[in-house]
């Protein structure tokens, strides 16, 4: 019978850490969330020898065993074992070798927690840049646990690393021997009576439950005598931490002198360094920051032309066949105008979705994300944000429900509450597909300058509209948010690396899985809801109009294609999607829109992507025969009001895209809200002003422009 082992894999930020977690697990990995909190449980499995099965958690990245954020909350407590879900049989440390005095605090104080630990040593290449010789032994002879150099990206000394914790396992999983400091010499009376208690503590855990033991699940009796050794001793918090982060960095200090030698600071300077003078520059930084997104949102128009093309008219070709070769009736309807509609709604956006993520990931991989946040902090702390809340606010581009979680990472209260009511406002992946298409009907294909396409510079124009009206608004939400707290960006700048083309792909795979497979459902749903409701309805009204068009059909046999076409309009018109969407269209007119854009209106808020599905089987079910072959583009182009102006012009399709950009039309979003205020009253706040904003903007659009 396999034996199977908990391990609890920690580290700094940028460490490599969730590289390791992914070179171990592969595909074998799931994400759920702690109880209580609101963070994401990263959990995997692998095989590290016959016999030997394991589960990894991939715990949150931390800088010291002392925590101040909610995610390192949650991997302290892990730590403690005073989480009720996880209990780590050992841990594996991940530390970057670039930079070992400052992983090696929490490489200490995990040593001296006494479980079990495994260090794997990344980032070996990097140090070798830096001209950072590592003598491997001797730093595993100081630390008193085995140290294993690792290259996750390439797999290197991952065989090593899964020896290495086969061992510990089957030794029963042997704690460090050595205390790294003189823990107890730190407050000597407090951890005797401590102990005393519970004399299965170190002496270092037994510290952190006097620190801590408030946040821990203790009895109140317990919780009274620990209250009662920390009076009786005299223990105070603040003093007994400082002076242990002394005695650790001393201590570290002297290790490095033995196992690591580190050149002059008068050396060459790194790549790195070099490329952060260019990209950094208080001028050119800001110049090349613009030109990236300008060329971010450039190529995924140019990239996605060609193969949404083929899809589109793919589809196209295969609804005309499939009307000329099904015996007509309902259910053929229902296939080839709601089914078949519905999945080219789908499908044709999956080209741009792949690229834009994959951009993306190239940024994030490369590490360029991260300096963007260094970049637009200054910015941002004048409307009350900070550099952090960048991270978000791009990650929000791709979608806003992780982007809203990854909020967490914000200290300060009031800073993390701004970034959570504005980053909706980013243009996430949902909105592409509106924005693509409203853009290809209403905008000229014209070029400046040989390579400045208008299309691309419409496009980064909705995409800047958000940062720019987030700070707007942030900067004026600030003064009704009462919550005073000072801040500070602390950042670490990752080292520029070549980015890693499979992980680019697999995440390319990943998003149009889960917009295909998640998003594909809700708009498949809905596009079946709307055939129904736009093929059905008060059987009077939809009676007398077909009767009336069969009468002027048989008296005007010449025009049936176009009589055909009217009495479709009409029966569209007058079924229960017609009805709803003439009782709103007073509402919407002002904007420049028709009753058949309030329809999509209302079913994008399940999610806004819905908007071209809704539009697909609204004009698929709406026109005749000859209208088969025709794109979704085509029959939106053509599409007219009842006076014979164009519905789709330049003043109501920039009406509609300011809409879109602006308004809060998804419902997933105002649930992570609520989850992450844990109240409704902010995410009823956000709807209401984001639809304001929406209706406001695009009222003065379609004015100013019609």
């Amino acid at each position: 019978m396999a034996k199977t082992i908990h391990i609890a894999l920690v580290g700094n930020p940028n460490s490599g850490k969730s590289s390791l977690f992914n070179a171990l697990t592969g595909m074998n990995q799931r994400v759920g969330n702690f109880p209580g909190v609101t963070v994401d449980k990263k959990m995997g499995s692998c095989t590290i020898a016959p016999g030997v099965e394991a589960n990894i958690i991939d715990l949150p990245g931390t800088y010291s065993l002392y925590p101040r954020r909610e995610d390192e909350w949650v991997a302290y407590k892990v730590l403690m074992q005073q989480d009720k879900e996880v209990h780590p049989d050992m841990v594996v440390l991940v530390a970057d070798a670039s930079n070992l005095k400052r992983n090696l605090l929490f490489a200490s104080q995990i040593i001296d927690l006494k479980i079990p630990v495994v260090i794997g040593l990344t980032m070996m290449d990097i140090a070798r840049r830096k001209d950072i010789e590592i003598d491997v032994a001797e730093l595993e002879r100081e630390l008193g646990v085995p140290v294993i150099p690792i290259n996750p990206r390439k797999n290197k000394g991952i065989p090593r690393l899964k020896k290495t914790i086969e061992q510990t396992a089957r030794e029963l999983y042997k704690a460090p021997v050595r205390d790294f400091i003189n823990n107890e010499a730190l407050a000597p009376g407090a951890v005797k009576g401590m102990k005393s208690l519970l004399p299965e503590l170190s002496d270092y855990k037994a510290i952190h439950y006097l620190i801590n033991h408030e946040s821990f699940v203790l009895s109140n009796d317990l919780q009274d005598k620990i209250e009662s050794i920390e009076q009786q001793h005299g223990f105070n918090h603040t003093r007994t931490q400082a002076e242990e982060i002394v005695q650790r960095y001393q201590r570290i200090g002297n290790i490095l002198k033995q196992s690591v030698s580190e050149p002059s600071p008068l050396q060459k300077t790194l790549f790195t360094e070099k490329l952060d003078n260019v990209l950094l520059h208080r001028t050119w930084g800001y110049l090349i920051l613009l030109a990236v997104l300008f060329l971010l949102f450039q190529s995924v128009f140019w990239l996605a032309e060609y193969p949404m093309n083929l899809i589109d008219t793919g589809f196209a070709a295969l609804t005309g066949w499939l009307n000329e070769s099904l015996p007509q009736g309902w259910l053929a309807d229902l296939f080839v105008n709601g089914v078949l509609a519905g999945l080219a709604g789908i499908l044709v956006f999956v080209p741009q979705i792949m690229i834009l993520f994959g951009l993306i990931t190239i940024l994030e991989d490369t590490g360029y994300m991260a300096r963007i946040s260094f970049l637009t902090d200054k910015l941002m702390r004048k409307s009350g944000l900070n550099g952090k809340s960048v991270m978000p606010m791009i990650s929000g581009f791709a979608c806003a429900v992780p982007a809203i979680m990854s909020a967490r990472s914000i200290e300060n209260k009031k800073e993390r509450l701004l970034t959570i009511l504005v980053t909706p406002l980013m243009s996430c992946s949902a909105r592409l597909p509106v924005y693509t298409i409203l853009v290809g009907l209403v905008i000229p294909r014209e070029t400046y300058l040989g390579f400045l396409g208008l299309q691309g510079l419409v496009m980064m124009g909705l995409y800047m509209l958000g940062p720019v009206m987030a700070i707007i608004v942030a900067g004026i939400a600030k003064w009704f948010i009462n919550i005073r707290e000072k801040s500070y960006f602390i950042l670490e700048l990752p080292v520029y690396r070549s980015p890693r083309w499979k992980n680019i792909g697999a995440i390319m795979v990943s998003k149009a899985k889960i917009f295909v497979f998640e998003a594909g459902k809700v708009i498949m749903v809905i596009s079946l809801i709307l055939w129904v409701l736009s093929t059905y309805g008060p059987k009077e009204k939809m009676a007398a109009v077909a009767a009336q068009f069969e009468q002027q059909i048989a008296q005007n046999p010449s025009e049936v294609a176009e009589l055909e076409r009217q009495k479709n309009a009409a029966l569209l018109e007058n079924s229960y999607a017609g009805i709803l969407g003439r009782s709103i269209e007073p509402v919407i007119e002002p904007l420049g829109y028709d009753w058949k854009i309030g329809i999509a209106l209302i079913t994008s808020f399940a999610a806004r992507e819905v908007f071209v599905g809704t539009m697909a089987t609204l004009y698929s079910v709406e026109g005749g025969d000859d209208a088969d072959q025709a794109t979704l583009t085509e029959k939106m182009e053509s599409a007219v009001k009842p006076d014979g102006s164009k519905v789709y012009t330049l003043a109501s399709g920039i009406s509609l895209m300011i809409f879109y950009a602006f308004a809060m039309q998804c419902m997933s979003t105002l649930a992570i809200v609520r989850r992450e205020t844990k109240s409704w009253k902010w995410p009823m706040i956000q709807l209401a002003y984001l639809t304001a904003l929406a209706y406001i903007m695009s009222f003065i659009a379609y004015q100013i422009l019609k």
